[in-house]
């Protein structure tokens, strides 16, 4: 027996259960790492071992399918140890051994079953083994995530018996807790469980769901010099090995076998299916794959062989068979050929290594007149597939060349592939020579070497040198049926698939295909590939095709599988046209920096309130470059829980980077930003005030302190700055809230919005991180923020062809420039409120309160004496008003008496009347009645406080108080609350709430309406588990023009104050529980009252109205999120989106990467590129908007999670749409582009006023204030001069100045080039300041007439011109004279200087490049 023999024998595994095999999806799988330590207990001391020798121990462990009660997998057995009994201690065996695996069913069902065997002899000497116990291992979680078990202590727990009694019924999950399982007491096993990723590199070599030990040898690893082979494995050098020529030969003819083959296929299938139709041999396949005695080193290469006499003829036939039918013989030959060569690139020089053949027929009913094939495709026409004969080729390690013949196997011995092969013919001869020829021979020549290259792709394989000729007269084109040369792809990475052929090219007949030559790819993406392996692979996954013949190399799948059909378009990788938004992490903030001394001095002179604490002293102040020291404990624990959060807006200062800060820069300002789950926030008007009254500061760095504006428009110079006030206190945090807002404090980031006042332009955004608001014990604690406002710009530097956006990476992306409009100066404070906690007085005096005490005594005792006086008083004073009113009522005259009589009788009918109509009205409700007090009788209320996106969990106790049993209908009149009815489900919220009630599997029965039901048992309790979340919001509607975030009220101050609490109404659910006859058990009435939730980022985007907004956005990574799961192994997990609007299209996708191939054919070689994916790829969210007509800010919310369940959103964004009117201007740089927009008035009269974002490059006309009329048209004007070329936006505002509402809004997309360039200059300058430099340059007036000329630049920071126009005679010639100004660092500029008509038409335009140094 050779070597690879005897380690595929002793190596052969039971598969996982078929369900688990035919439902379950490819997985990726997981290594784990298992640590013996040792067993100890009295457990191991037998009785039944007291009569035997040779006591050992030894350690099995076995792969257990809780679900489906099946082992499966290789049972590993460790080596025997002695039991160790010493004084004091109990008995114990020593192992000391680490086990290595890996596998892909990642279910909470599958187990690793642990098992204690003592091994001994008995007297007579026969060997005996006995089991001690065993132990349950979970390898995966509910969540499906890798156990990490470390039993320091404890150990891991045995039971009583063998691990056959998992196979009984009864056992069912959760196992452990199962009463049949009874556990050996003080016995338990020390080990520890753990994933171990560097197996990874090794699971080519290495099945799935085989345990190794640290010790044992793989074929293909390196051996280790000491140690462990497995803790950092290595692989052994590969090589390529190429056969050719080769034949298989069956026993006696290639005619006859197959002739004996379809009759006994024809007999198996019986006569009623075939009904007299054909059963022909459609195809004849050869799997060719590296074992090395385990598995597979990658899956097998799939090639056709066809009969050598109809290559021979120019064609390929198939080989029929028809019921009563004989067949002709022939003399041709009687083989079956490859014509290609096969490359193995995975070899190994092993003695275990070997190369596995396997010969598989397709067989197919053909139901065509005559008995032949029809000639149109049927995809109901069914193929058979069987496995013929196999055979297995051990090389010799330092063989080089060589002709091989080899005898194929068959039958019922076992085969490398797991599949059932055709029998073999009877041993009847008694020749060796025969018996190794009756089954069949394989004959090819292999090589090592790459001295023999194939030939080039396009040539006939016929003529491919060091090959027989098969055929005299190849056809010129590649045919369909005969294979094209040999192709090489090198790849970077290993694929763990093969070609991968599916059902419906198994299920058809072949069809004639065209043997015309396909067109060369556009861009050279295969020039050396042949066409014909281009049509293959177009033909693999074509539905309607033959099966291909793939004679290459095909272990590289995702090329086939991604490359375009004839019928159906082929998706490419998910590559966005627009650079993903990156978005900001939990801890990502705007680049902050402590004030200087000077800053803070000239902030404490501007007089901001100074903040006191609960004590009247002033707040501490921290540095905010000081690192933050998180306790989350000593922070709950504090007993002052009052914390007042103080926002100080205090003063924005210009950027001194920022070229276009004097024009753009605005002279009110206002902020909106949400912070914790307090409504969203927007600020009133601030006015910029300079505080910088020196010159000493250049002006465009200059600090501008922030004011309020008083209704009457004038300014409160008296109370500088904006300061907002949070109460967050136990009145107004939910039970067990504190702790998710410390949380929110120290991990994250409050972002916020700077808006220009006047135009209603965003100015930019700032974000700081909230952590330095932990008090840590304090009374108080505050923090000053210099905040960078950045805005963001988008910019297309080049135009995009059409055909580049079907290519990977040939997109050129949308740039996204980031530009700091300024800085923000912010005060961030926690103070504790002036609440004090009441004590005990006793715990503080108790000789004070016992004589206060002994007072109050005294106290109470003269009271009820008083007491007791003044009751005495008062009734007698009510006995003397009754005396007196009731001699006033005998002294009224008889005519009075008789008209009280009379009325009284009145009254009494009027009052017999009301009692009937009563009486009548009681016996109508009464059933009504009766009935809502009983349906009150069992009714159960529970309140719920929930937040968007996350799910609230609880149970129900439902009890069946009758003595017979019933099934009960559980059904909601709300679909957010529902019954969760997956146990896996169940188990993850108990496992989050820490809920002991008992889970039950299958517990529901769904309708056909999925309506749940459950069975009760008379007098039975069972807990129902429900969940409720809700995804849409109230809020989350478009909202019409003049948003509330951009409209500020005249008058009421509180109408200014959005971030005060508010209202929200309660949402009532009624839940009913109806058994059998429509007969009620209980009714669970759940009132839900919504909460505000977290916003943890915003994002805003400026898009055409009436179209569909395309975004993506990339995620952070995902260990950076709050919440996110810590050491998760196997790579990161999936994550889900859900947003608050149903009609917004919302996913995330995985980015799939270029690898980079190189694909060789004879000496020419090209490149490829193929999107794969592996872990830590960026993953991204698409959206997909509907946006509404402008002036529209649609608001919606996008929840984040990272776990399949949803229970907790990670993260929560905010987005805002805003829709603007659209205006398309084609422009060229440095000339002025006119045009107009519409303006139609409202109902009312306005004064407006147009703003840009962009006034040095976009103005207005009229360019102040103006009257809109009501119902009228007029009519803007705009000047557009580009400075810059390329695409990009300005947006246009017409703002209402008297109530500061948006009216219409515009996005003016501007598409630029730059004019060309007559005349280049070059120029050299000092930098560092100082006066700058003068220049002159001439120009000659090309036109016989007198011209007037005007004068611009891109750069007007840098150049200015003595005279911005000039007139000239015709043919005379100018001088313009240039000053540059001084640049601040060395470097270089280009400088365009543009001559404009009177018309303001570029006439020309020169270059000046300026290098600073």
């Amino acid at each position: 027996m050779g070597e690879w023999q005897r380690i595929f024998v002793q190596n052969l595994t039971v598969p996982p259960h078929n369900q688990r095999r035919r439902h379950s999806p490819p997985r990726d799988s997981t290594a784990f790492q298992f640590i013996l330590k040792s067993v100890e207990g009295d457990a191991l001391k037998l009785r039944a071992l007291d009569e035997m020798s040779d006591v050992e121990f030894q350690l099995r462990l076995s792969f257990f399918d809780v679900t489906y009660h099946h082992f499966f997998g290789k049972t590993w057995r460790s080596a025997t140890k002695p039991l160790k009994a010493g004084l004091g201690h109990p008995p114990a065996v020593v192992f000391h051994e680490t086990v290595y695996f890996h596998t892909s069913l990642d279910y909470p069902s599958i187990i690793l079953v642990v098992e204690v065997v003592a091994t001994a002899r008995r007297r007579d000497g026969t060997p005996q083994e006995m089991s001690c116990g065993f132990g349950i291992v979970h390898l995966f979680n509910s969540r499906s995530e890798p156990t990490n078990l470390n039993l320091k202590d404890k150990g891991l727990s045995l039971y009583h018996g063998t691990p056959r009694a998992l196979l009984h019924p009864l056992l069912q999950e959760p196992i452990e807790m199962n009463k049949n399982l009874m556990v050996i007491d003080s016995c338990h096993l020390q080990c520890s469980l753990q994933p171990h990723p560097p197996l990874e590199t090794v699971y080519h070599l290495l099945p799935e769901n085989t345990p190794v030990s640290s010790l044992q040898r793989i074929p293909g690893m390196l051996a280790a010099h000491e140690g462990d082979l497995f803790q950092k494995p290595r692989l052994m050098k590969t090589v390529t090995w190429y056969l050719e020529k080769l034949s298989i030969h069956l026993y006696p003819s290639l005619e006859r076998f197959e002739e004996e083959l379809l009759d006994l296929l024809m007999s198996d299938q019986g006569n009623s299916m075939l009904d007299g139709n054909t059963l022909a041999v459609q195809e004849r396949r050869l799997h060719i794959g590296v074992h090395n005695g385990f598995c597979f080193v990658q899956p097998p290469q799939v090639v056709v062989v066809v009969p050598e006499a109809e290559v021979a003829r120019g064609r390929t036939g198939s080989l029929q068979r028809k019921q009563g039918a004989g067949v002709r013989p022939s003399s041709e030959g009687q083989a079956l050929v490859l014509r290609s060569r096969i490359h193995l690139t995975e070899m190994v020089h092993h003695p275990a290594f070997g190369v596995v053949l396997l010969l598989e027929y397709v067989f197919s009913v053909a139901s065509g007149p005559d008995g032949k094939t029809p000639s149109v495709t049927s995809l109901t026409t069914p193929a058979y597939m069987h496995s013929i004969r196999w055979a297995v080729w051990n090389p010799s390690p330092d063989a080089t060349s060589s002709n091989v013949v080899l005898p194929l196997q068959g039958g019922v011995q076992h085969n490398p592939s797991h599949v059932l092969v055709y029998k073999t013919p009877p041993a009847t001869m008694s020749s060796e020579e025969v018996k190794q020829v009756e089954s069949g021979t394989v004959q090819f020549h292999f090589s090592t070497g790459s001295e023999e290259q194939p030939a080039v792709a396009g040539k006939p394989s016929s003529s491919t040198k060091g090959e027989a000729p098969l055929s005299k007269n190849p056809p010129p084109t590649p045919s369909p049926k005969s294979p094209p040369s040999p192709q090489v792809l090198v790849s970077t990475q290993d694929y763990s698939r093969g070609p991968g052929l599916s059902i419906s090219q198994l299920s058809v007949p072949p069809v004639s295909c065209s043997s015309k030559t396909p067109s060369q790819p556009s861009g050279g993406a295969l020039p050396s590939q042949s066409s014909e392996a281009l049509r293959q692979l177009q033909e693999q996954d074509n539905p309607r095709g033959a099966i291909t013949h793939l004679e290459s190399n095909l272990s590289y799948s995702s090329l086939a599988q991604e490359s375009p059909t004839a019928d159906q378009l082929q998706e490419l990788p998910f590559t966005p046209v627009h650079v993903p938004i990156m978005a900001l992490g939990p801890h990502s903030e705007s680049p902050s920096t402590g004030l200087t001394r000077a800053a803070l001095a000239r902030l404490r002179a501007s007089g901001f309130p100074q903040l006191l604490d609960c004590n009247k002293e002033p707040v501490q102040i921290v540095d905010p470059v000081d690192p933050v020291n998180f306790i989350p404990q000593r922070e709950e624990a504090d007993l002052l829980q009052n914390n007042e959060i103080i926002l100080q807006f205090l003063a924005f200062t210009r950027a001194a980077e920022d070229r276009t800060a004097l024009e753009t820069w605005p002279k009110t300002i206002y902020f909106t930003f949400q912070f914790y789950r307090f409504p969203p926030v927007t600020t009133p008007r601030l006015q910029l005030v300079n505080a910088d009254t020196s010159k000493a500061a250049p002006f465009i760095s200059s600090s501008h302190i922030l004011v309020q504006i008083k209704e009457d428009g004038t300014l409160n110079l008296g109370s500088p700055g904006f300061q907002l006030k949070y109460m967050v206190d136990p009145g107004f945090l939910k039970p067990g809230e504190q702790r998710w807002f410390i949380r929110y404090l120290a991990e994250h980031t409050l972002q916020i919005d700077a808006w220009d006042g006047d135009s209603l332009l965003l100015v930019g955004s700032a974000a700081v991180k909230l952590k330095h608001l932990l008090r840590q014990g304090r009374t108080a604690v505050q923090v000053h923020h210099e905040l960078e406002v950045i805005t963001m710009e988008y910019k297309q530097d080049t135009t995009m062809m059409s055909g580049e956006i079907l290519k990977h990476g040939g997109v050129k992306p949308i740039g996204v420039h980031a530009v700091v409009r300024g800085r923000l100066h912010l005060s961030l404070a926690n103070i504790v409120g002036n609440v004090c906690q009441a004590q005990k007085l006793a715990d503080v005096d108790s000789e004070l309160a016992a004589m206060l005490f002994s007072r109050l005594r005294e106290v109470s005792a003269t009271f009820q004496h008083s007491s007791r006086e003044a009751s005495v008083t008062r009734r007698r004073k009510l006995e003397r008003m009754l005396s007196v009113r009731r001699r006033e009522s005998q002294e009224g005259d008889a005519a009075k008496k008789a008209s009280l009589i009379t009325g009284r009788h009145e009254d009494r009918i009027q009052h017999s009347r009301d009692l009937q109509i009563i009486e009548a009205y009681r016996e109508r409700i009464k059933a009504e009645s009766i009935a809502s007090m009983l349906s009150q009788a069992i009714t159960t209320r529970h309140t719920l406080y929930a937040t968007f996106g996350t799910a609230e969990f609880f149970e129900f106790a439902l009890k069946n108080p009758y003595n017979v049993q019933h099934t009960v209908t559980i059904e909601t009149d709300n679909p957010e609350l529902s019954v969760i009815v997956d146990a896996r489900e169940w188990r993850h919220f108990k496992k989050l709430t820490q809920t002991t009630t008992p889970l039950e599997e299958d517990m529901f029965h769904l309708q056909d309406d999925l309506t749940p039901q459950v069975y009760l048992r008379p007098r039975e309790t069972v807990h129902i588990p429900f969940k409720y979340q809700a995804f849409s919001l109230e809020h989350a509607a478009t909202m019409q023009q003049g948003p509330t975030e951009l409209m500020f009220s005249k008058g009421k101050e509180d109408s200014a104050a959005p971030w005060k609490s508010c209202g929200i109404q309660t949402k009532h659910i009624r839940v009913s529980f109806t058994a059998s006859g429509g007969k009620l058990l209980a009714i669970l009435s759940v009132n839900v009252e919504s909460q505000p939730h977290v916003v943890d980022q915003t994002f805003r985007f400026y898009h055409p109205e009436l179209t569909f907004l395309k975004k993506s956005i990339r995620l952070p990574p995902w260990h950076t999120l709050p919440g996110a799961p810590v050491g998760m192994p196997g790579g990161e997990p999936e994550m889900f989106v859900r947003c608050s609007d149903p009609n917004i299209v919302c996913e995330t996708k995985k980015m799939k990467l270029i690898q980079h191939y190189w694909v060789r054919s004879g000496t020419s070689q090209s490149g490829l590129g193929l999107p794969t994916q592996g872990p830590g790829e960026p993953q991204d969210v698409f959206l997909k908007v509907a946006g509404g007509p402008s002036p529209q800010i649609k608001r919606f919310f996008l929840s984040i999670y990272t776990d399949p369940w949803l229970a907790a959103p990670t993260q929560i964004w905010q987005f805002y749409l805003h829709s603007l009117q659209r205006v398309d201007v084609s422009c060229i740089t440095g000339q002025l582009t006119r045009l107009s927009l519409v303006l139609r008035g409202t109902q009312a009269i306005r004064k407006v006023k147009a703003y840009t974002s962009h006034p040095h490059e976009l103005t207005v006309d009229p360019e102040g204030i103006f009257i809109l009329p009501a119902n009228g048209v007029q009519d803007l004007h705009l000047g557009v001069r580009p400075q810059s070329a390329g695409s990009r936006f300005v947006y246009l505002n017409l703002v209402d100045v008297e109530y500061h509402q948006l009216v219409s809004s515009w996005l003016v997309c501007l598409s630029c080039r730059q004019p060309l360039v007559s005349k280049a200059f070059e120029i050299v300058l000092p930098p560092g300041g100082g006066k700058g430099s003068n220049k002159r340059i001439t120009y000659a007036n090309p036109y016989p007439s007198r011209r007037v000329y005007f004068l611009h630049t891109n750069r007007p920071d840098l150049l200015q011109f003595k005279e911005d126009s000039f007139e000239i005679g015709g043919g005379e010639t100018y001088t313009i004279g240039l000053r540059f100004a001084p640049s601040q660092s060395a470097g270089e500029e280009e400088i365009l200087i543009y001559i404009n008509d009177h018309e303001d038409k570029n006439e020309e335009t020169f270059c000046v490049k300026v290098t600073y140094q």
